[in-house]
């Protein structure tokens, strides 16, 4: 078996593992406010990621170096992960992903003013196709636009933000601070709002908690080992079969029909995010390639992004 096929293969396994994630997290959403659930799943996401953070072999310590874009990178990390929480509980799932399948869209967009990057004509009409289909998810004047739907939104741009944020200074800071800042803030914030919700637990929830973190942690380690495997260009299109199981899962566990609006939407949106990835993976085309670059889903200060996690890991190839 060919890298390439075995990177596509643990990817795909990747991207079921967190759709399951985010089915757990749908179920939650319906009875506890997302500030708990978050809030819970930082708390229990600790344990594993300091395991992590323990093989990191770098000196230094955790100031950050350009503190002013890691602040800017914590509040958009923390927006992020309070927002698609929120969306994952109050829309249907495939609706869901598809705007945050926009994600990239917005990264090539931010990567022009934050890393001078030079978008031409054939990207730029994929951005503008992209977005096209998000509005057509949304159908702005036929379908009332919901709380949710602004939440998925704001979860799309500020993981945009994140992720390009990531790019620029990433080569200069330490992994650790990149990955403890959001997860400190998101703990602080959701822990001063907590008692505003908060909501006695059963143990059953709890534990579905514990999934959460440790469903998160796998499907991690499997994108990791997925890039590892194969080219960047093979595995970063993996994430779109997300939607496939958004489908099956809205439909066995809550009764979510796929309407047309949103199969058409995404579709477009797939189909333009496919072709940016294709042209960032020609030399010629971007210096930055800041999209394959971002190799993981909508960060939300929760669990650790795969280029950073790889950081962290030993025997990473160099």
């Amino acid at each position: 078996m060919s890298g390439n096929v075995r990177g596509a293969l643990l990817a795909l396994a990747a991207f079921g593992v967190f759709a399951t994630h985010d089915v757990i997290v749908k179920y939650l959403g319906s009875l506890y406010s997302p500030v708990q659930i978050v809030f819970f799943s930082v708390l229990l996401g600790f344990p594993i990621v300091t395991l992590m953070l323990m093989r990191d072999r770098t000196d230094g310590n955790l100031r950050p170096r350009h503190p002013w874009w890691i602040a800017l990178r914590t509040v958009s990390a923390v927006l992020t992960g309070l927002s698609a929480f929120y969306a994952f509980s109050t829309l249907p799932l495939a609706q869901t992903y598809a705007i945050l399948f926009a994600s990239p869209l917005l990264i090539t967009l931010l990567a022009i003013p934050i890393l001078g990057e030079k978008v031409r004509l054939r990207r730029g009409l994929a951005v503008l196709v992209g977005l096209a289909g998000v509005m057509i998810v949304l159908r702005p004047g036929e379908a009332d636009l919901e709380l949710g739907h602004i939440a998925a939104m704001t979860a799309a741009v500020c993981s945009a933000l994140s992720s390009i944020i990531v790019r620029k200074i990433g080569p200069e800071e330490r992994s650790v601070v990149l990955l403890l800042y959001p997860m400190m803030a998101n703990f602080v914030v959701m822990a001063c709002l907590l008692p505003l919700v908060y909501v006695p637990m059963p143990m059953l929830d709890l534990a579905a908690l514990a999934v959460i973190a440790v469903f998160a942690f796998v499907a991690t380690l499997l994108l990791i080992m997925a890039y590892r495997a194969g080219e960047a260009v093979i595995i970063a299109p993996m994430q779109y079969s997300q939607i496939i199981w958004a489908t099956v899962f809205g439909y066995v566990f809550f009764s979510e029909a796929l309407d047309l609006a949103t199969m058409l939407g995404a579709g477009v949106i797939i189909a333009s995010g496919i072709y940016i990835l294709m042209r960032e993976g020609r030399t010629d085309a971007s210096q930055n390639r800041p999209v394959l670059e971002t190799r993981s889903r909508p960060e939300t200060g929760t669990v650790p992004r795969v280029s950073l996690s790889e950081e962290v890991l030993p025997d990473r190839p160099r």
